[in-house]
């Protein structure tokens, strides 16, 4: 019995990415944009996340030329058309200047053009002037202000704005494409109800003008997916990106590179919610759309491939998925279409890794995780930081094969690298340190191993709190190798109704975790003959056991 309750707590190896890059990446069809990852099947998430051009990118494409014929049908005066060109060419002129200021890292000049024109619009303001001109400038600002990360103006200046919008009557020009840009800001600082607000707004004043399958309604229809599944409504957001499908399939053609957006979105969506086949027929539309575009041999068709494996592989189609991953990343290294070191081709090998050790192919997967770390050790250094979530793939694959000496090394050499570049207090050691516990225990140098377990407890209840669930992992890990050196039950028993409250705090009392601990709980107090304590636990663990068996499916 003791020996299975140690097998329980210790925790699982398994193989971890480097955190992406801060700055976003976007589809941009004349920037060659290309699909984004898609979030791991196995146990992380959020990894990749879904990225838009039409809302999110830095950009005000949508006051194009054709935006410019919209106004014209919008209002019949000349003179006012004229006088909305001009204000619309003024204020692309400006955005152009901030963007390109930011880019060559003036940011002190971007920031003093961006409050020269704040301090013009703000005495406009005062003087009564609040119209669409003011809300035009307001949007431009705030997209300015957004871009530098200055959020704390750029909310500011949202609310002046909404208060002129929610004043303006949808006839308007431009008023559309103001309230698409506050979507996009409103979702960008996460307040989804008033991003929901000006879509649904800016939508209707575009069906009106324009008709129920106008190619115009594919922007705000995709911000609206997009905040609808960030707040948990998968279903009404699968709906709205299948309605900007069937809008673009019949306007653009089944073969439009406009489709890659939409489809790759509502494939994401539905790899999360367990619909694979469905992710499988969007992702490889994609892949077809961009093999009639550019043909077999170009990047984004190997990166379509990669995601289309990922696909394959939640639909358990292991052996299609590895067949698509090795050549996808191979037209992508025969095309130079990512630099060697690119954030996004670093989590396919991974992905592709993590599937081969799956199959039990861990030597192949291997060369892929050494691959990532010569990769970065030539790009940044031998004793970079980021060089530790590699030694620590490749630790783990080692122990999956047993060879725990190599695990050892490359555990210990993350131990040192973080030290030397974080400290010996910082958070991040722990996750090496536990790792190195459980190989030393699989060596039999108990000792050691529990030297380095009552480590991690320490700096991570100084770090993230006494009761925060990454210290019930470090304790289960301990009370393991505790429970092998014969430490005292009582200790023991101590330590195991802690990580128990821990975890049905943050878990929940009928999770797997706490069930287990549950489980090592009533062994003790059986072992140790305290019945007054272990009377009730046995029900519970007995309900528990019961409600699991009712939730089983039948066959």
């Amino acid at each position: 019995m003791a020996t299975s309750l140690l097998h329980a707590g210790l925790p699982q190896l398994s193989l971890r990415r480097i955190s992406p890059a801060s700055r976003p990446i976007f589809f941009n069809q004349k920037l060659h944009g290309r699909l984004g990852l898609l979030s791991s099947p196995f146990s992380r998430k959020g990894l990749g996340q879904q990225r838009y051009a039409t809302e999110d990118g830095f950009s005000l494409a949508d006051w194009s030329s054709e935006s410019s014929k919209r106004v014209k049908s919008q209002d019949d005066s000349n003179n006012y058309v004229d006088a909305m060109g001009d204000i619309k060419r003024q204020l692309e002129e400006l955005f152009d200047n901030v963007k390109t200021m930011i880019k060559k890292g003036n940011k002190d000049d971007a920031l003093d053009l961006l409050l020269a024109n704040y301090e013009m619009v703000k005495e406009q303001l005062n003087n009564g002037l609040k119209g669409i001109e003011q809300a035009a400038i307001l949007d431009v600002l705030a997209l300015g202000y957004m871009g530098v990360g200055d959020i704390k103006i750029a909310e500011h200046l949202l609310k002046l704005l909404n208060e002129i919008v929610s004043t303006l009557h949808d006839g308007l020009p431009l008023l559309d494409t103001i309230l698409i840009h506050m979507g996009s800001m409103y979702t960008s600082l996460r307040m989804f109800d008033n991003a929901l607000l000006v879509y649904g707004r800016g939508l209707k004043i575009i069906e009106k003008e324009c008709g129920s399958q106008s190619p115009f309604l594919i922007t705000p229809l995709l911000g609206m997916a997009k905040a609808l599944n960030l707040i948990g409504r998968p279903s009404k957001a699968i709906t709205i990106y299948q309605r900007s499908i069937a809008i673009l399939e019949m306007v653009r053609g089944t073969d439009s590179e406009e489709l890659v957006i939409p489809l790759f979105s509502l494939g994401n969506i539905f790899i999360c919610e367990g619909k694979a086949a469905e992710a499988e027929s969007c992702f490889s539309s994609i892949l077809r759309i961009y093999k009639i575009s550019y043909g077999e041999n170009d990047g984004r068709v190997g990166v379509a491939m990669c995601s289309l494996a990922h696909a394959k592989c939640a639909k358990g189609s292991l052996d299609e998925a590895i067949c698509l991953y090795k050549n996808g990343l191979q037209v992508i290294k025969d095309t130079n279409y990512m630099d060697l070191d690119d954030n996004i081709l670093e989590h396919m090998r991974i992905d592709l890794a993590e599937l081969l050790h799956l199959t039990g192919r861990e030597r192949e997967g291997r060369q892929l995780l050494e691959e990532c770390l010569l990769i970065n050790e030539r790009y940044k250094g031998s004793n970079h930081p980021e060089s530790v979530a590699h030694l620590l793939n490749l630790a783990t694959s080692y122990s999956h094969s047993k060879n725990f000496v190599e695990a050892e090394r490359l555990l210990r050499t993350s131990l040192h690298i973080i030290s030397q570049t974080k400290g010996p207090e910082d958070n991040s050691i722990t996750v090496p340190m536990l790792h190195l516990a459980v190989v030393l225990y699989q060596l039999k140098q108990d000792e050691e191993a529990e030297m380095f377990a009552l480590e991690a407890v320490r700096i991570r209840e100084a770090t993230l709190g006494k009761e925060s669930l990454p210290v019930g992992e470090a304790l289960d890990c301990l009370v393991s190798i505790q429970t092998r050196l014969g430490k005292d039950d009582d200790d023991i028993l101590s330590k195991l109704k802690r990580i128990l409250s821990i975890q049905e705090k943050e878990l929940g009392f009928q999770s797997e975790e706490t069930i287990t601990t549950l489980k090592k709980v009533v062994f003790y107090l059986n072992k140790m003959g305290k019945k007054d304590e272990l009377l009730p636990l046995q029900r519970r663990l007995s309900m528990l056991k019961k409600k699991i068996k009712q939730r089983a499916p039948v066959f």
